[in-house]
């Protein structure tokens, strides 16, 4: 007896024979012992991120349609107009200027320096953890601390001021913190040497996930050291300064803390160095303005999370979808 298939159906003799359909790989779901325990371990995480995150970002949006002077239930609409004076407010798109100039200067500042320490201290020197942990010091030190401290060296009658003298440099002393000229460079001296630390860290880890064979290799090739760095070390590393740099930009939105410690709520704006933060508390909370003040808060977040999303969606895409595989 023979058989032979035609179209899905086995002929034998003079019948024909249904052929059973072919094997499909079955999926297996979810049972509800999994969905309970995603429950439990996500569940806390979720209500402390609807709790502190979105219901704060609801508040301040409510809030934003009153004038409020932050006790008793908010009763004075002012619909819309908190927002259309946060835009035609001159100090409102200086202190935005301000941002955008401590974004660029932080990435062309910061990654330098913190790559050439990088490189450095990935190599084997004598004194390496040391150097390392110096370095990362600053970033662990409160803003208070340091706003305060540089505050007193930077004054004009302060330590730095007094070293160009000693050193017969005494033309070159200025007001660091007043001039406008010169208290934006300050400042970024000032974040530079606080939050480069934490850029070295990030880039050492990175640096220590790439294979030691692929310099080997390059070395054996006849490649210099600097041909190695340029051509191995830096591509290989471009996850890593693609989150970094992110991590410093949505920052650099944010600084606050230590421009406020510095030049305080007035000579902010008269200096140069106001960011959207600090315009934020002087409208807001000093003026008793509240409503005001969350509505400026709101602003800062739809600004910080559009950029956040453009970055992700044109930066960023290359490392997520190279982490994702497709099912099958």
């Amino acid at each position: 007896m023979t058989i032979t298939e035609t179209g899905g159906r086995a002929r034998s003799g003079g019948g024909d024979v249904q052929a059973p359909p072919p094997l499909r790989p079955r999926r297996r779901g979810i049972g509800w012992a999994q969905r309970l325990e995603i429950v439990l371990l996500s569940g806390p995480a979720i209500l402390m991120f609807v709790g502190f995150v979105i219901f704060p970002v609801l508040m301040a949006a409510y809030y934003g349609f009153y004038r409020w002077k932050g006790f008793g239930p908010p009763t004075d609409v002012v619909g819309l107009d908190n927002y259309v004076t946060i835009l035609q407010d001159a100090a409102f798109r200086e202190a935005l200027w301000h941002n955008a100039v401590i974004v660029v200067l932080s990435l062309v500042l910061q990654a330098p320096v913190a790559l050439g320490f990088a490189l450095l201290l990935n190599q084997k020197i004598r004194g390496q953890s040391i150097i390392r942990v110096l370095i990362f010091v600053p970033y662990v030190i409160a803003e208070v601390i340091v706003g305060t401290a540089w505050s007193l060296m930077l004054q004009t009658t302060g330590a730095v001021n007094d070293a160009l003298r000693s050193i017969g440099l005494g033309r070159f002393a200025a007001d660091w913190l007043a001039d406008p000229r010169l208290a934006i460079w300050s400042l970024m001296l000032i974040l530079t040497w606080k939050y480069v630390g934490f850029a070295v860290i990030l880039f050492l880890a990175g640096m220590q996930n790439i294979p030691q064979e692929l310099s080997e290799a390059a070395a054996v090739d006849g490649a210099s050291y600097w041909q190695t760095q340029w051509r191995i070390t830096l591509p290989l590393l471009g996850p890593t300064l693609r989150i970094w740099a992110f991590l410093s930009i949505i920052g650099s939105l944010q600084v606050f803390d230590l421009v406020y410690i510095i030049w305080g709520q007035y000579v902010a704006s008269t200096a140069g160095t106001s960011t959207m933060a600090t315009y934020m508390v002087v409208e807001g909370r000093n003026a008793g303005n509240y409503g005001f003040g969350n509505a400026v808060a709101v602003v800062l977040f739809l600004i910080s999370m559009l950029i956040a999303l453009l970055y992700q969606r044109f930066v960023l895409r290359r490392d997520t979808e190279g982490a994702l595989t497709e099912g099958r």
